[in-house]
């Protein structure tokens, strides 16, 4: 077929349809190599090691079974595209020159950006073009505009695919002044989503295959099978843990508190959780595969990695509640336990303040661009302030209270009644100073991103209220030099995700899981009542958040938005955190239907899991170098296998029972 019969036009009205159009080429390639693939995985051997040696291969060698189209590799020859760009070839067969802008849709109330200008046609017949690289991480709207009296003359709404080509026809309806724009076709784009399917049924496949070969293994033929194979006690050993199963003999203390002086049960969902949580954080912080969902939102709203830290701090609160209880019924004072919390917190704040800094490598910390917020810092004063009133309020033996009372349904919050009027009043002082609070040149109340958005009005006014306090307690140099609100609303001012203000939000995070485990605690016999609480207030704290946000992503009182941590985002990632916590709980601990493995092993050790990635992020197995940087397909094998080495370096720690405890 020639390249015009290839070519596809779009209308106005039509212009998201060119960006999901899929190369024929891709599904068969894919079909044939992952076939080739999955006649590699059958394991040779019941060694729990080889296993967890096969599961890393199969992901590293089978991610990438992805074929890009020949027509983009072709283009790429001609221009150099990067990673979620496209080619735009204007074309103008008017008279008079022509403005192209863009703007971006996820951009609230922006202006447009120019693109550039091509001049008008030499003759008719002969249209003048100029080539443009477009971004394709999101639909965007496109504005021609005559040079001459910048009147619009067109405006197209269209979601271009990454890599493909990509032509804009302006031309005159029937020799009127009616202008026509359209869109057309010239190149497929690739699909740069087929890594990311492909992944999944790998792991999917993965875990599957340990599921059969667990439940095989629990056959007394298969056993005296293998025993006799194996001709060893360690084969009976490694049958008998059900394929690396975790032990559960010896108690594991939690990381931020001491081990309690006797034993006590300790629930695998809290661990399960926090190690998903926990996972899901060094993939986005490992880049994710650069692709835009698991990156950081802009501004307003949330992608998957706005996720993950609520729910750290969150499940932070819940192992609070349980520990400062264990403790507590030990026999520890509680002014023992209160230095031993302080002590902690300092410990995680400084070696935030060690990790967040990357120079720490090259010699002695500088004072002058030293960034002082960071993920633990946030975490040791939310941990300091939550325990501490946790201390406070918190009783050592439940067993003797009082249950046939009226209020008796309600003793997990009326007997913490002074911690929650402190978190009110930290939550009054929130909303006071992000409201109430003069900033200059900015307008009063201002919960917006500055640079080109609200029409460019307020372009130094990032973050409001919470970006002035940081700038002025902290310095303009010690705090975040780019912030995630650079990539779409393009800001010029540093801003702080984890900064001061946004730090009460934390705290109420961290207190929400706090009551996540005085659930636990009143009702550690009555897993249905205990699921049923979770879900009340996981309904309760989804209620809150519709009225905040009016169920839009830009239009609400308080928008849900991570840079700030808005009451509304707080409130939606705990409804979240409990609906997810039932699930885990339930299949976890209630019905044992999942041992919580493999995110089990790094939520035992999160610390240190949290702290080597961040050191030795860019030291190898970690990352290495790479034959085409501009490509998903290998920043994600990269960051898949990353993410694997810790959760195996952490398998491996829990094996020998070490643990990094502070």
């Amino acid at each position: 077929m020639s390249k015009q019969g290839r070519k596809k036009e779009i209308g106005i009205h039509y212009g998201k349809k060119g960006a999901k159009e899929k190369h024929k080429t891709n599904s068969s390639v894919v079909g044939e190599k992952l076939t080739k693939r999955r006649d590699m995985t059958q394991p040779e051997n019941n060694n729990i090691y080889s296993i967890a040696m096969i599961a890393l291969l199969v992901a590293v060698f089978v991610a990438p079974l992805t074929a890009e189209s020949k027509f983009a590799a072709h283009h790429r020859k001609n221009f150099a595209l990067k990673m979620d760009q496209a080619l735009l070839t204007v074309s103008n067969e008017l008279n008079s020159s022509v403005l192209v802008s863009w703007k971006s849709e996820r951009c609230y109330q922006c202006l447009y950006q120019q693109l550039g200008a091509v001049d008008g046609a030499s003759s008719p017949g002969q249209p003048s073009s100029a080539n443009f690289t477009v971004s394709t991480q999101h639909e965007v709207t496109l504005q021609i505009n005559n040079t001459s009296n910048n009147n619009e003359l067109c405006n197209v709404q269209f979601h271009f695919g990454e890599h493909g080509n990509y032509t804009l026809w302006m031309k005159n309806l029937n020799g009127s002044d009616q202008v026509n724009c359209s869109i057309v076709t010239d190149a497929v784009p690739v699909n740069n989503y087929i890594p990311i399917l492909v992944a999944f049924f790998v792991f999917v496949g993965l875990a599957l295959m340990f599921a059969v070969g667990k439940r095989i293994m629990r056959f007394d033929a298969v056993k005296r099978f293998a025993i006799r194979i194996g001709g060893s006690m360690e084969t009976e050993r490694l049958i008998n843990s059900e394929l690396g199963s975790p032990r559960t003999d010896a108690p594991i203390t939690d990381n931020i508190l001491p081990p309690p002086q006797s034993p006590s049960k300790r629930l695998r969902s809290l661990d399960t959780f926090r190690g998903i949580s926990l996972v899901i954080m060094v993939f986005v912080n490992y880049g994710g595969g650069r692709y835009w969902f698991f990156r950081h939102e802009s501004w307003n709203g949330l992608t998957v990695a706005d996720l993950v830290f609520p729910w750290f701090v969150f499940i932070m609160g819940t192992s609070i509640a349980l520990s400062v209880n264990s403790l507590l019924r030990a026999g520890l004072t509680r002014g023992s336990l209160l230095r031993k919390i302080v002590w902690r917190s300092i410990q995680l704040f400084l070696i935030g303040v060690f990790i967040i800094n990357p120079n720490y490598c090259q010699g002695a910390l500088s004072w002058d661009n030293l960034r002082i917020p960071g993920v633990l810092q946030r975490l040791a004063f939310s941990y300091l302030v939550v325990a501490s009133l946790d201390l406070m309020v918190a009783r050592g033996h439940l067993d003797i209270l009082q249950t046939d009372a009226w209020w008796s349904p309600f003793l997990d919050v009326l007997l913490y009644w002074p911690a929650w009027v402190v978190v009110l009043l930290l939550e009054v002082l929130w909303l006071s100073m992000t409201f109430l609070l003069p900033v200059p040149d900015c307008p009063t109340g201002y919960l917006g991103p500055g640079g080109i958005g609200d029409m460019g009005l307020y372009t130094n006014c990032t973050g409001g209220a919470a970006g002035f306090i940081d700038r002025w307690l902290l310095g303009e140099k010690h705090i975040y030099q780019t912030p995630s609100s650079r990539v779409i609303y393009f800001t010029q001012m540093p801003y702080d995700p984890e900064g001061v203000l946004g730090s009460i939000n934390s705290v109420l995070m961290a207190f929400l899981g706090l009551q996540a485990g005085k659930i636990i605690l009143h009702y550690r016999d009555l897993p249905t009542s205990i699921m049923s609480r979770f879900l009340i207030w996981g309904l309760f704290m989804g209620v809150i958040s519709a009225i905040l946000t009016t169920c839009s992503t830009d239009r609400g009182f308080i928008p849900v938005n991570k840079n700030l941590w808005s009451l509304s985002y707080v409130t939606t990632l705990a409804c979240f955190a409990f609906v997810l916590l039932v699930l885990v709980y339930y299949t976890v601990d209630v019905k044992k239907w999942w041992s919580g493995s493999p995110f089990y092993y790094p939520g035992m050790n999160s610390i240190l899991v949290y702290v080597g990635h961040e050191v030795f992020e860019d030291y190898f197995p970690f990352r290495w170098r790479m034959i085409n940087s501009q490509s998903h397909t290998e920043h994600l094998i990269q960051n898949l296998f990353a993410t694997c080495c810790w959760i195996f370096i952490s398998y491996i720690l829990y094996r020998k029972k070490i643990f990094w405890k502070i």
